[in-house]
């Protein structure tokens, strides 16, 4: 009696494979596979299952926890490498844990599977078009109580500049939806073949081409402004571990001649750069910087800028005397070594920098236990203006808005993915970086330890990669912006909230229809 219960609550085999096919597919959507069409097409297989679970909202709900299940774990596996190599961690227990991560974040792909079998029940197959929709909705769900939107669908296609324009309108979840909006129609068709193939086919075309020509007419040629500043990016691929104070002097000394270097040929290319202000920016990296508390690393960056008569922006842990904690900074010093600005990390890292409230007391965070910034300060790049985002913080466009309406022409990430070694994350975080970039029409100058250092132009364009984990520097202008706003900068998550709307008031329409 309880396996017969069980089995009536289990959806059937075939819709769990269909469930697996998708999750699959979508996985070769992201780095390292990057096979970027397969994000158009793999949530086809999971409207599929919904469908044939669409009786029973449990059973279209386990549908899509299980493909969220199996998509997580497939793109986030590099999240055991930190606490296997650096940790101690038994392999087994970091794959549990990561396990046990998953299967919470999929809650939200099975929230999507069950407000799809509502809706599929009470508008028959019209209801499939509502997929885009609900599926955005539960992005934005998804960020709003995790945090967190990491390999939402949208950024699978950043690699992709014909779709990178709608960035700039409705920002990534936007493009989310055009990829759901692309399998929901093919759905529509099967379900309703030979009936609708006419309009079916109608509609697949003038998507496609709609897709395409707005892409394409949009891609404005970047103005050619003229050069106000010069920037020395290095990537010095710091170690992650067995920093000796004799390793750490030599790194930091390594930092000084990979900057002479690079100085040297920016001047020999390009005569005027001596002329106009310049700027070296280190990254995020163990070297662990800190400016305020150790006075011969102060004296050194005041000797080092001076020398060279350039600014010097780095990473510093910066005393919080309010609460005795540190701050994650990116500080700048000027040319005559003393300070400019800073600007103090406002997304920290969970578990990472700090522990949410409930485990603040039971579990330690694995780099430090941090306090969070609150000001978007801009730094100045000789006469432009630079919001900085450390770490994942370019993950968060709503931290490259706030910089861009308050008049940053240009965006800078410094960031250490080493810890998570030579796996798909740098791929995956170079792409937040280039949705940061189109959604914004700014700039982003990506300066990594281990990679991958890159200019991205306002177009979301990526130039100059560096190799990872090399020793390398990049030598770039940036130019002061004409100030004009996206319609994403202006109006932010617009669409994803406006697909919420729609997903409520789809959901209200079949309620009434099935009272009627």
């Amino acid at each position: 009696m309880i396996t017969l219960r069980l089995r009536e609550k289990m959806p059937a085999w075939q819709s769990l494979v269909l469930g697996l096919v998708a999750a699959v597919m979508l996985i070769a959507a992201f780095p390292d596979f990057d096979i970027r069409i397969m994000a158009w097409l793999a949530i086809i297989p999971l409207l599929m299952a919904v469908e044939r679970e669409k009786a029973s909202r449990g059973r279209a709900f386990i549908v899509g926890w299980v493909f969220g299940l199996v998509f997580f774990f497939g793109t986030c596996w590099w999240l055991t490498h930190a606490p296997i190599t650096y940790a101690g961690f038994p392999p087994l227990l970091a794959y549990f844990l990561l396990f046990v991560v998953c299967s919470i974040v999929a809650f939200f792909s099975g929230i999507f599977a069950e407000l799809m079998a509502v809706l599929l029940r009470r508008l028959n197959t019209a209801g499939v078009l509502a997929a885009p929709f609900v599926w955005t909705a539960a992005e934005l769900l998804r960020y709003l109580v995790t945090g967190n939107n990491w390999n939402a669908l949208g950024y699978s296609q950043a690699f992709t500049p014909f779709v990178l324009p709608f960035a700039a309108v409705g920002g990534v979840m936007m493009v989310s939806f055009l990829c759901a909006a692309f399998a929901a129609i093919v759905v529509f068709g099967y379900l309703n073949w030979p009936k609708r193939r006419i309009e079916t086919g109608v509609g697949l075309l003038v998507f496609v081409l709609f897709v395409g020509l707005f892409g394409i007419l949009t891609r404005a040629d970047a103005e050619g402004t003229e050069a106000a500043a010069d920037i020395v990016a290095i990537q010095p691929n710091v170690p992650m571990s067995g920093l000796s104070y004799e390793k750490w002097q030599e790194l930091r000394e390594r930092h000084v001649l990979l900057t002479e270097r690079a100085l040297a040929e920016l001047r020999a290319r390009t005569p005027t750069a001596s002329e106009r202000p310049t700027t070296v920016i280190f990254p995020e990296s163990p070297m662990n910087f800190m400016y305020s508390e150790d006075p011969e690393f102060r004296w050194f960056i005041t000797e080092f800028s001076r020398k060279h008569k350039v600014s010097v922006l780095f990473n510093s842990a910066e005393p919080n005397h309010a609460d005795g904690k540190y701050f994650n900074s990116a500080k700048m010093v000027g040319p005559d070594g003393k300070p400019v600005g800073r600007y103090d990390k406002i997304h920290l890292v969970p578990f990472g920098e700090f522990v949410p409230g409930p485990f603040e007391y039971v579990i330690p965070a694995f780099v430090g236990s941090f306090s969070r910034g609150s000001d978007h300060r801009l730094l100045p790049l000789g006469e432009t203006n630079a919001g900085v985002m450390i770490c994942f913080e370019s993950h968060f466009g709503e931290l490259a808005r706030e910089y861009v309406i308050n008049g940053a022409d240009v965006l800078v990430e410094l960031t250490n993915d080493g810890y998570l070694g030579n796996t798909p994350v740098l791929r995956q975080h170079l792409a937040n970086a280039v949705f940061r970039a189109a959604e914004t029409n700014r700039p982003v100058l990506r300066v990594t330890n281990v990679g991958i250092t890159a200019y991205i132009n306002e177009r979301g364009e990526i130039f100059d990669p560096a190799p990872t984990y090399q020793e390398d520097t990049r030598t770039w202008s940036v130019a002061i912006s004409d100030g004009s706003q996206t319609f994403y900068v202006k109006h932010g998550d617009w669409f994803a909230w406006l697909s919420v709307l729609v997903t409520v008031g789809l959901l209200g329409v079949g309620l009434v229809r099935l009272r009627t």
